[in-house]
């Protein structure tokens, strides 16, 4: 049973060092209280999985301006100034993973598969270190899946059991992300009552979500 939580609460269950894959493209559909929270929790030594770093203190921006995250795995910095700078002074660690790539590592992760066969990247430097088979004449990368210790997501409508319910574009990552980690976070723009959301509107149901961020909390 989904249970909801209070925000400050539900950080405080993530560890300093925990690997979290946090939905979200630039801001859209980002989790910006769970962020936030996290920031203002002081946590260290993060592992990121996400699409980008947004912009310099937003979104998740915030958490690299903090010096939170040692770890940054995404298709791409954002327009982020503080990420490059912390990479190029060795202070965090990027991997650069192809957008569709990292999207079905993620899908991968959440459904159990050992791996997926991709043509994209091969003959470039995202080959290195990874298996190469050639099929039917053409060489694919075997490229493994990705899991989390926490997933941060967030919906724009949930019922008290934690069913998740989208829009538009703000889908992106979250319903992967929230199949690909031990222990699910969501927060929600508003919280209804079971029964009023449409059964064929749940993206993510909510046998997969564990803690459901209370719409109204001590730390915003």
């Amino acid at each position: 049973m989904t249970k909801l939580i209070d925000l400050s609460d539900a950080v405080q269950k993530i560890p300093d060092g925990a690997t979290l894959m946090i939905g979200g493209f630039l801001a859209v559909g980002a989790p910006l209280r769970l962020i936030s929270e996290l920031e203002r929790q002081g946590k260290r030594d993060l592992t990121i999985i996400v699409n980008d770093t947004n912009r310099a203190g937003k979104g998740v921006g915030k958490l690299i301006a903090a010096k939170a995250v040692k770890k940054v795995i995404a298709s791409h910095v954002g327009t982020n100034s503080d990420t490059q700078k912390q990479l190029l002074d060795g202070d965090i660690e990027v991997e650069l993973v192809p957008q569709g790539t990292l999207a079905e590592r993620i899908r991968a992760g959440g459904v159990g598969l050992g791996g997926f066969l991709t043509p994209t990247g091969v003959g470039t430097l995202v080959e290195a270190d990874k298996p190469l088979l050639e099929i039917d004449g053409r060489t694919y990368l075997l490229e493994k899946p990705l899991r989390a210790d926490f997933a941060l997501v967030s919906a724009a409508s949930a019922d008290h059991k934690g069913n998740l319910v989208y829009a538009l574009t703000a889908r992106n990552f979250n319903p992967l992300m929230a199949m690909a980690a031990d222990t699910v976070i969501a927060e929600a723009h508003q919280i209804v009552p079971v029964g009023c959301l449409p059964p064929d509107s749940v993206v993510t149901p909510g046998a997969v979500v564990d803690y459901l961020v209370a719409k109204e909390a001590r730390h915003g």
